[in-house]
């Protein structure tokens, strides 16, 4: 009797670690997705102070695509 109790403890533990694992892994997802949102919320505002920037990065951009879908097909 107590080998199959010890069995039904240990599943139980097995899942309560697989439940926290879990938790663990959404936990550290949306930390994550919490710092790419700062990180680029801080991006935007230091490139707000530089319009010309993104203006010039824009048209770098624009040309890069535009030299891209000129260049022959082989």
């Amino acid at each position: 009797m107590a080998r199959y109790s010890d069995e039904v403890h240990a599943h139980a533990n097995s899942d309560a670690k697989d439940r926290r694992k879990l938790r663990d892994q959404r936990r550290m997802e949306f930390r994550r997705a919490i710092e790419y949102y700062s990180e680029q919320r801080l991006l935007q505002q230091e490139l707000a102070d530089y319009p010309e920037l993104i203006a010039a990065n824009y048209l770098a951009t624009t040309q890069a695509v535009t030299r891209q879908s000129a260049q022959p097909v082989r």
